[in-house]
């Protein structure tokens, strides 16, 4: 099959662990950005408040924009994103933490 005759959209998967260091900083500057955007309705935007005072994971998905990952690479047009965030038990030590082990069963593909 040509590359013409192939789907021209892509999946990215992008997973990332990161370790908080700083958990008052980081809701700071959630409560900024959520303070700033102009297009959140205000009985959305206090919910967004309160949740992001309480939960880490919020505050970095609020901060989180997958637009900034693809917005600049020339010829790429980002059609649609999701993301999540959670807190999560880590052991950097752990098999199951491998970064490079594949998951086949996720995506189907065989190595």
């Amino acid at each position: 099959m040509s590359t013409d005759e192939t789907s021209r959209f892509v999946r990215l998967r992008v997973e990332l662990v990161v370790e908080v260091e700083g958990p008052e900083d980081l809701r700071s500057t959630a409560l900024g950005r959520i303070a700033r955007d102009t297009y959140m309705p205000e009985d959305e935007r206090a919910h967004a408040q309160a949740t992001v005072k309480e939960d880490d994971a919020e505050a970095l998905a609020y901060l989180v924009d997958p637009v900034d990952l693809v917005g600049d690479i020339p010829g790429v047009e980002l059609t649609q994103a999701s993301w999540s965030s959670e807190v999560i038990d880590y052991d950097p030590d752990s098999p199951e933490w491998d970064p490079d082990e594949h998951d086949d069963a996720e995506d189907g593909d065989e190595p």
